[in-house]
C-alpha cells in the first residue's frame, strides 16, 4: 500500500464517511466534524450539477480517481452509464464491493478500470465518454498525460469537469507555510497547457473560499487535541519508561529523520491554517467542452 494511499484510508475510516474529497462548507452548514458527511455531499452536488444531465440510455461518463466508489454508485443512480478508475488496490476493493451491493438489473453495470489514468485503454475508447470527471483527483496525473486522454475519450461536443485545488502565483515564495500543503499543478500553467487542446473552458468557478474551512477544522484539531494528547503520552512515557522510549525515539529519528521533520513542519507547525491555504491554493470547479473539431 502507497502512503498516499494509505493516507486516503485512514481518513475514510477514522472520519467515518464515505467520501475521500473536501467538503463544500456554506454559510448556513456549521463547521464540525459531525456536518463533514454533509459538506461532501455538497461537495458532490456541485459536481453532478456541473455534468451534462442523464438522457435515456444513460450518457456514459468516466470518473476518474473514483475514491471509494460513492459518487460512481450516485452517478449511476442518477441513470449515467457511469465508469471508474482507482489506480489503489485497496480503495478498488471497497469499490467493488459498494458496486456489488448497489447493483440494479435494470441498468448497466459499471467497469472499473484498475489503474493509473495514463495506462487508460484510450485505443480501446475513441470519442467513448460523453463526459469525465475528476473529484481531487486531477491534480495527481501530469498535464502532458491527463489532458492528451481527455483529448481522445471525451466525444466532440462532450464535457471534462475537474474539481480540484492548483497553486497560486504565491507558491514557491519562500513565505511562512509555503511548504505546508502539496500537491496541485500550477494554475497559470493549466491556462496555458489548456490552449494546446481541443477544449473551450466553460465554467471557471472559484470556490477557495467554501472548500478551506476544511483547512480550519484539520487545523484546530491536531493543533488543539491531538498536539496535547500526543505531548501528554510523551510525558507519561519518559517518566514512566524512560530507558526503554529514549532508545525507541532515538531510533525513530534516526531511521525516520527527514520524514519525521517533513511531517512535524507540515502538520505541527501551525503554518497549516486556512489562510495559508488560501494564499497558496485555489480550489476550482472547472467544466470543459470538448470542440467538434480539432
Amino acid at each position: 500500500m502507497s502512503s498516499r494511499e494509505l493516507g486516503l484510508v485512514l481518513a475514510q475510516q477514522l472520519l467515518g464517511v464515505d467520501d475521500l474529497h473536501y467538503g463544500l462548507w456554506d454559510d448556513d452548514l456549521p463547521l464540525t466534524f459531525s456536518n463533514l458527511a454533509e459538506a461532501q455531499q455538497r461537495y458532490s452536488n456541485l459536481i453532478l450539477e456541473a455534468l451534462p444531465p442523464p438522457e435515456e440510455g444513460g450518457k456514459k461518463v468516466l470518473d476518474i480517481g473514483c475514491g471509494t466508489g460513492h459518487l460512481l454508485t450516485q452517478l449511476l443512480a442518477r441513470g449515467y452509464a457511469a465508469d471508474g478508475l482507482v489506480p489503489a488496490p485497496k480503495l478498488a476493493e471497497q469499490v467493488r464491493r459498494r458496486l456489488a451491493e448497489e447493483a440494479d438489473q435494470e441498468r448497466k453495470p459499471a467497469r472499473l478500470f484498475e489503474c493509473a489514468f495514463e495506462q487508460f485503454p484510450v485505443q480501446a475508447h475513441p470519442g467513448y465518454y460523453d463526459a469525465a470527471l475528476f473529484s481531487e483527483s486531477f491534480q495527481y496525473i501530469p498535464m502532458s498525460a491527463s489532458l492528451p486522454i481527455l483529448a481522445q475519450i471525451v466525444r466532440p461536443g462532450g464535457q471534462v469537469v475537474i474539481c480540484d485545488f492548483f497553486q497560486t502565483e504565491h507558491a514557491g515564495d519562500g513565505g511562512p507555510g509555503d511548504r505546508s500543503f502539496g500537491g496541485g499543478h500550477r494554475m497559470q500553467a493549466f491556462y496555458t497547457e489548456l490552449e494546446r487542446y481541443p477544449f473551450a473552458l466553460l465554467q471557471d468557478v472559484d470556490i477557495t473560499r467554501q472548500v478551506s474551512p476544511n483547512i480550519r477544522l484539520l487545523d484546530e484539531t491536531l493543533m488543539h487535541k491531538l498536539l496535547p494528547a500526543g505531548q501528554t503520552l510523551n510525558r507519561y512515557l519518559s517518566t514512566n519508561y524512560a530507558t526503554s522510549w529514549r532508545i525507541i525515539r532515538a531510533l525513530f529519528r534516526t531511521v525516520f529523520r527527514k520524514k519525521l521533520e517533513k511531517q512535524k513542519y507540515k502538520y505541527f507547525s501551525g503554518h497549516r491554517t486556512q489562510a495559508v491555504f488560501e494564499r497558496y491554493k485555489t480550489y476550482r470547479l472547472l467544466v470543459l467542452k470538448r470542440e467538434t473539431s480539432s
